[in-house]
């Protein structure tokens, strides 16, 4: 509560994706900017599926679920919403965001992005819409916003730059690191490596 009486807003960071499988990289994003852009919170939304990505997951929705909330377990400032998985079909940020500003009373919101996203930005499904509900806060790895930004993105969407580390870890390389028997013990949070065993995930 403030001297005034009136409630402090929080700062709640989203991060959505596939998480296909979640990893290292995702997490030190997520506590980069934690740490960088003061939020009282950190909310991981599983996508059931992305509009925007040419294929769909490899893991089920219920396993990519069940690895984020094993990823971030023992972090109190962290949480998994499976409110994605639980609409199923298209996911869609524009509904999560109105979701996540219900669930967390009115919480100042922003929304993480990598540069690989903001790309795309332009393309997301009623992106002005969008703009209005959240703050974007894109990872520049390389550099400033200005020299990232792209020309079809409207210059009326705000975005606040997250200084970020370059690590060059991808899903997608740890997916075929699996196919092909390689170590990903190194690449994930401890909990995964034997959940993927157990459960058989990413097998060719």
């Amino acid at each position: 509560m403030s001297r005034m009486g009136q409630q402090v807003r929080q700062r709640v960071g989203v991060m959505g994706g596939s998480f296909d499988p979640p990893h290292i990289g995702h997490l030190l994003l997520a506590q980069d900017a934690q740490e960088s852009l003061h939020l009282d919170r950190v909310v991981f939304v599983p996508a059931a599926t992305a509009p925007l990505k040419p294929c769909p997951p490899v893991a089920s929705a219920e396993a990519r679920l069940a690895m984020v909330r094993a990823a971030v377990a023992g972090r109190p400032a962290w949480e998994v919403s499976a409110w994605e998985h639980q609409q199923g079909g298209t996911s869609y940020s524009l509904h999560t965001a109105c979701h996540l500003h219900e669930y967390f009373h009115g919480a100042e919101l922003l929304w993480i992005i990598g540069a690989d996203q903001l790309a795309q930005l332009h393309a997301w499904h009623r992106i002005g819409e969008l703009a209005q509900r959240v703050t974007f806060a894109v990872a520049c790895r390389l550099g400033s916003l200005a020299g990232i930004r792209p020309a079809a993105l409207d210059p009326a969407i705000s975005l606040v730059e997250l200084p970020a580390r370059r690590m060059d870890i991808s899903s997608t390389e740890i997916r075929q690191r699996l196919a092909q028997g390689a170590p990903v013990d190194l690449f994930l949070p401890p909990p995964l490596p034997d959940i993927i065993r157990r459960q058989g995930l990413y097998r060719p």
